[in-house]
């Protein structure tokens, strides 16, 4: 089962790859994590929601760590697009090429480049519901994976995914 799991993970990054982006210009990071790799954003997810009191981040912390692989799709650090459509909160696209932060998430980022983030991540989504390979899109996960310095991305989202009897993203507590 488990490489199974990993041919469907591989599916998942070829679609996050492939999903259309603004310009045709790619900023999208995949990366598909297993065995210690998966566990150790499972647990650094965990300890995110004990310092921070935080139900959400425990239970996705155990799906995480209850799941086969993980496919962590990101935005890298990227220009604005070159529209001056002030969406990201600047007055124009140098102004936002000028700025920068640090936190859960970096950026500024540019909207249209996050939306290309958004489609990435639907499209492997998409193509893990293909393959009846249950997964749910984490945005604790890439948290997790960017304090362990996991990835490069300014942001990033993981997707856990499992192939068991029942779905063991269902049946969640809500937080």
């Amino acid at each position: 089962m488990e490489e199974a799991i990993l041919v469907v993970a591989g599916l998942m990054e070829v679609s996050a790859r492939t999903a259309p982006k603004a310009k045709g210009e790619d900023f999208i990071e995949v990366r598909t994590l297993h065995g210690e790799q998966k566990d150790a954003v499972g647990r650094e997810m965990k300890k995110i929601g004990e310092s921070r009191g935080s139900d959400g981040f425990i239970r996705d912390g155990e799906n995480v760590l209850d799941s086969d692989a993980i496919v962590l799709i990101g935005l890298l650090r990227h220009p604005g697009l070159g529209t001056n459509c002030r969406a990201c909160g600047y007055e124009g696209c140098n102004e936002f090429n000028s700025k920068s932060s640090r936190g859960e998430f970096a950026g500024p980022n540019c909207a249209h480049r996050l939306v290309d983030l958004g489609i990435a991540a639907g499209s492997a989504a998409k193509t893990a519901a293909m393959h009846n390979v249950d997964n749910r899109v984490m945005y604790r996960a890439g948290v997790a994976a960017r304090q362990l310095a996991l990835v490069d991305s300014n942001i990033c989202y993981g997707i856990p995914l499992s192939a068991r009897g029942k779905n063991i993203f269902f049946d969640r507590k809500r937080s």
